[in-house]
């Protein structure tokens, strides 16, 4: 029967960076011989089952041969074809697929502020069991089709790791700014929790690269500020004498500037600094409004004082002036001799 053996079938050369490949026709003919490489598993599967698989080497599809192949006998041909799908799935490693996206909200637990993590990196995928992986995965994604099995693969780690990162942090107390110090802990734990996850589908992460959990900069941005102000507030002796001198410090840049929109706000921070300052400061007694002024001592008396209160001496009547033109008036006179204005009577 050597004459039916005209035909081969095999992973095409360019076809040979996919993790899957499907021979394109479902009618195999008997006798035809199948190449499988070294790093390759052939499967014939019929509704939804795999019923022969095939090892690297060289193999006759023949019933007598591959006896699985008796179940999907295509009765049509008289016998001369099978009837089933084939697929070469490659069980080398594959490198350079990435993933990265938002975790969870977490709890830091040194400030207590609840914060969104996420996570980045690269990962390397391998076929641990190619029937699971049929079976399992040929009706939710295109095997064939690398990237679509990558985006899969990733989804599924994202989901192992919003749970088991999560749980590190407030199980160890890791805090979130120091997160970079543990995360060969976190990378070993996230291969651990994918490859759980991704058992029963016969892929597993081998390795991870470029691992980097960080958080959004705004985020970021007020846990480094809350830190900075612990740190300045214990400096400072308590966190009221560090508000109060960065109010000072608001207040005098807002000057500076000119005031602008935050004028108001530094004014008001520098006025209640100065409000607090003043009540701490005792205040002079309200001194009596100098009516005459000895001409002894210079010490101011109250009006109608005979003697002054500071040297003692007898203080001389203030001298009248005229309330119409200001000239000095004498003693007992009842006109002023520079404009004739009556004087007022005291």
């Amino acid at each position: 029967m050597a004459w039916f053996e005209r035909e081969f079938i095999a992973v095409p050369d360019e076809r040979k960076g996919q993790l899957v490949f499907k021979w394109p026709d479902v009618n195999i003919r008997r006798f035809t011989k199948a190449i499988v490489n070294a790093d390759q598993m052939a499967l014939f599967v019929n509704t939804g089952q795999v019923v022969q698989m095939l090892g690297p080497g060289r193999h006759n599809i023949d019933a007598e041969e591959l006896p699985g192949l008796g179940a999907v006998i295509d009765r049509l041909t008289g016998g001369n074809a099978y009837r089933a799908e084939l697929y070469f799935v490659h069980t080398r490693e594959f490198t350079s697929f990435t993933f990265g996206g938002r975790v969870d909200n977490v709890q830091d637990p040194k400030s207590g502020l609840i914060v969104t993590l996420r996570v980045f990196g690269d990962y390397a995928l391998r076929v641990t069991d190619p029937a699971r992986m049929i079976i399992n995965l040929a009706g939710t994604v295109d095997l064939t089709d690398n990237e679509r099995v990558a985006a899969w693969v990733s989804d599924q780690l994202l989901k192992a790791l919003r749970s088991g990162v999560t749980t590190q942090i407030v199980r160890n107390g890791w805090p979130i700014l120091g997160l970079s110090a543990y995360s060969q802990e976190i990378e070993n734990a996230a291969i651990a929790a994918g490859n759980n996850q991704l058992a029963a589908y016969g892929v597993a992460i081998t390795r991870m690269g470029n691992f980097d959990i960080n958080l959004t900069p705004e985020d970021e941005n007020e846990l480094k500020r809350l830190a900075r102000d612990v740190q300045y507030s214990q400096l400072a002796g308590g966190f009221n004498n560090y508000a109060a001198g960065q109010m000072a410090l608001g207040a005098g840049q807002g000057m500076a500037q000119g005031g602008g929109a935050n004028a108001g706000a530094f004014l008001a921070a520098g006025l209640g600094l100065g409000q607090q300052a003043a009540a701490a400061q005792p205040q002079p007694q309200a001194q009596p409004v100098a009516a005459v002024v000895c001409t002894s001592c210079n010490t101011g008396n109250a009006a109608g004082a005979k003697f002054c209160m500071g040297c003692g001496q007898p203080v001389a009547a203030p001298v009248p002036h005229c309330t119409g033109c200001g000239s000095q008036m004498p003693s007992g006179a009842r006109f002023c001799a520079n404009c004739g204005q009556a004087a007022t009577s005291g």
